[in-house]
């Protein structure tokens, strides 16, 4: 695949896989329990601010800051397949996660009425599985761009998430104590089985 070809595709097959693992979000955010406790917009624009400037980082087509533009792939087709691949099982990781969390799932750090541990599933392989998908999603993003850019843009999403993350736990362990520090005691926060 030469570069025009592979620009081309980028172009389109990525925003692509994005665009529909959005809209299919966006469709299955509705169904969740009412929320009884929700963390400040502040906080919020503390994880989402950052994740839409790693999207940017990887999205748009140059950069004038050196060193960003700088290739550490080299430009094959090897690379562009195997980030797509990549892409694609982080945004379908995702997805089995937020079925099988079901209603109680939230886009902010939220503690639900009738809210329940989800242990089983993804949430038996991680903690927090959607942030394990999200996080292999931007990072196959990130191997097809194979700029410098990529890697501070999976760099700062690893940040944000996982400054997310530490808020739920905290917010967790409020909720179901001893029970939920035997889950974090079991399982890894984002990459089975080491982390």
């Amino acid at each position: 695949m030469n570069a025009a070809t592979r620009s081309v595709f980028y172009a389109g097959l990525f925003p692509a896989l994005w665009l529909a693992w959005g809209a299919w979000w966006w469709y299955w955010a509705r169904n969740t329990k009412a929320t009884a406790r929700e963390e400040s917009v502040p906080s919020r624009l503390l994880h989402v601010v950052p994740l839409m400037l790693a999207a940017l980082l990887l999205w748009l087509p140059e950069l004038p800051v050196f060193p960003l533009n700088l290739r550490w792939l080299p430009r094959a087709a090897w690379t562009f397949w195997v980030g797509a691949a990549v892409t694609a099982a982080g945004l379908l990781f995702c997805v089995w996660a937020r079925r099988h969390i079901g209603a109680n799932w939230s886009g902010t750090v939220t503690i639900k009425h009738g809210h329940e541990l989800v242990t089983s599933g993804p949430y038996g392989l991680a903690r927090h599985p959607i942030y394990t998908g999200l996080l292999l999603a931007f990072a196959g993003s990130a191997l097809a761009r194979g700029e410098v850019r990529g890697i501070l843009a999976v760099a700062i999403v690893a940040a944000a998430l996982w400054r997310k993350l530490r808020n739920e736990e905290r917010w967790m362990e409020q909720r179901f104590g001893q029970a939920y520090r035997d889950y974090r005691r079991k399982v890894a926060a984002l990459v089975p089985f080491i982390f």
